[in-house]
């Protein structure tokens, strides 16, 4: 059986050695007095509800799964989900990061962010009832009427009603600009929606009393693709005038789909049939209102891959070290027994070590990215919120992707570590394997992420977002260049940093040629800039590390030999990376489609 630990240590050393986040938010007047200590709690009480309460539930929801009932078109989640999300609801956990004015707790994102860091590991399916439903409240806060927010924001912050985004399709998935769904407009100013929705998470469940589903549609004079499309919001039960739930609308479950993983979560196929909906922001432009969400959601998914690199590391290291398999190569370590711990093998401690350091990167970078957002929101100065607004944009495909990928590596790492245990459902590696997955697809898949990043964010403004996150590391390395120690972190760093301009721009003089010289390199130049970002936050925690070393807190000690593996074994990678970036499109495009 698996477990799970809140790494609330590791937490704490990126929140308030690494990102010093009491001074940030002080400069943040919503978050003023939010202190180190107000942080501490609100994670170790966190941590105890995601550990106590909702990880439990998490071999049971993959075993039992989510169940549909034909005639009553409902759905109900595994045994304990629903009582878990009333604990969420009573905890007021939902209303951690939310606006006041709607009842929320208007604490930092960066909090909520380390929060949902915890729901991830300990149960990845449960956590996206309330996972999506932040994101569709963030999205009407920001694009809604008055009337709108008033009506369903506080029971949504409250967790009593949920949410959800519907914008797939049978025909379409990231192509939204072929969506069908349909908005006739209505006498009373309502909407009348008609279409089919696929592949949306948490589209129906028993853990709620209303569902609020954020639906894509085309009114009947919207000009043709993405410039055509209206965001509408369509409860599950119309809302009465006094805020009370209504009749039930035209809007249901027309069955679940049958997965790989996260059987906890009920991934539904949604039927509108003339559903009662209302406009969200301004007609034909709801892909830019539903952009709130999304990005939400990708930095979400990116966590997700945290969650799951976190438990997958956790577990594997418990397992190394009590599994007895053969000798080491240098003579027996545990003489007394008949074997010695796996540990003691040098390919193990690879494995281990790697989903350390990514799991260590990621917590480093994706707190720093929630400050951002963070600043970007709320500081008081316009240019630090645009700086701060370029980065989120520039990164967030990096946090989505680069994340995600690590964390299906690391977790098959454990199922090797496991060995054929691994396989095994009972010692639950293999679930994790299978419910990490899917972060790689969802919400654009990783390889239109790299696009996103190369040709969006990188290209398209001649590099000025990346030169800007390049200047942070560049002032870095020239702090911290003149110390002799930090000099086994520094000169890798700044070797990246050079191979990285040049990169985007031999690929970006290319692309202007043809562009699929971008797509071709797409995919290899997102993953070498992820590590140009995780080498700088391995650079700066290796720095605090060896001003702390001689402290007799082998915390430090571990995370010293952690940033050594960093650089030495896994930053390589980015040779083989580049040398295929830099191949070209011919040895993918030549081939005629009648000789594959």
């Amino acid at each position: 059986m698996p477990t799970y630990t809140p790494p609330l240590r590791d937490m704490q050393f990126v929140l308030h050695e690494l990102l010093n986040v009491e001074a940030e938010l002080k400069q943040l007047p919503p978050f003023a007095e939010v202190d180190a200590d107000t942080i501490n709690a609100v994670l170790e009480e966190g941590g105890k509800f995601t550990a106590g309460v909702v990880f439990p539930l998490n071999q049971i929801g993959d075993k039992e799964g989510c169940t549909f009932d034909a005639p009553s078109k409902a759905v109900t989640t595994p045994t304990g989900f629903k009582a878990a999300y009333q604990q969420y609801c009573e905890g007021g956990w939902g209303a951690l990061a939310a606006d006041p004015e709607y009842g929320g707790q208007g604490l930092p994102i960066v909090v909520n962010n380390a929060f949902y860091e915890m729901l991830y590991s300990a149960n990845q399916a449960w956590s996206m009832y309330p996972g999506l439903t932040m994101g569709a409240w963030e999205c009407l806060h920001a694009h809604a009427s008055a009337e709108l927010k008033a009506k369903f924001l506080p029971k949504m912050i409250e967790g009593v009603w949920t949410g959800t985004m519907c914008l797939t399709e049978p025909h379409c998935g990231t192509d939204l600009g072929i969506l069908r769904t349909k908005a006739e407009p209505q006498a009373d100013g309502s909407y009348s929606i008609t279409g089919n929705k696929i592949f949306i998470s948490a589209g129906e469940h028993d853990m709620s009393d209303n569902i609020i589903h954020l639906v894509l549609a085309r009114l009947p004079d919207a000009p043709a693709g993405t410039k055509g499309i209206s965001l509408f919001l369509v409860p599950k039960f119309k809302v009465n005038a006094d805020g009370s739930i209504g009749e039930r609308n035209t809007i249901h479950c027309g069955g679940i789909e049958h997965k790989m993983g996260i059987h906890g979560n009920a991934t539904c196929q949604m039927v509108l049939d003339g559903a009662e909906g209302y406009l969200v922001g301004e007609a034909n432009r709801g892909l830019n209102a539903m952009f709130v969400m999304m990005n939400g959601a990708r930095l979400g998914v990116g966590m997700m891959g945290l969650g799951i690199t976190e438990i997958a590391y956790q577990n594997s290291l418990t397992y190394a070290k009590e599994r007895l398999q053969s000798r080491s190569l240098t003579g027996p370590k545990a003489p007394d027994k008949a074997a010695d711990p796996i540990i003691v093998h040098p390919d193990v401690r690879r494995m281990l070590l790697t989903q350390k350091a990514y799991a260590e990167g990621a917590r480093a970078f994706g707190y720093w990215i929630a400050i951002e957002l963070d600043k970007a929101q709320n500081h008081p100065d316009e240019a630090t919120r645009k700086a701060s607004q370029d980065t989120v944009a520039l990164l967030t495909p990096i946090v989505k992707a680069f994340m995600t990928d690590n964390s299906f590596e690391c977790a098959n790492l454990g199922m090797q570590i496991y060995g054929g245990h691994g396989f095994i459902a009972e010692w639950g590696m293999e679930q994790y394997v299978r419910d990490t997955r899917i972060n790689q697809i969802y919400e654009g898949t990783n390889t239109i992420q790299s696009l996103d990043l190369l040709g969006r964010k990188v290209l398209a403004d001649q590099g000025a977002k990346l030169k800007q996150f390049g200047k942070l590391v560049a002032e870095f390395i020239e702090r911290e260049g003149i110390d002799p120690k930090m000099d086994e972190f520094i000169t890798p760093l700044a070797d990246i940093g050079d191979k990285v301009q040049k990169l985007t721009m031999e690929v970006g003089f290319k692309a202007m040629q043809n562009p699929d010289e971008a797509g071709a390199a797409a995919v290899d130049y997102l993953r070498v800039v992820g590590h140009l970002v995780y080498a700088y936050f391995w650079a700066r925690m290796a720095k605090l590390a060896l001003q702390k070393q001689g402290s007799g807190d082998r915390f430090y000690e571990s995370k010293l030999h952690t940033a050594r593996f960093y650089f030495q074994r896994l930053l390589p990678e980015t040779a083989a990376l580049i040398r295929r970036a830099r191949s070209g499109s011919a040895n993918l495009m030549a081939m005629p489609e009648d000789l594959f």
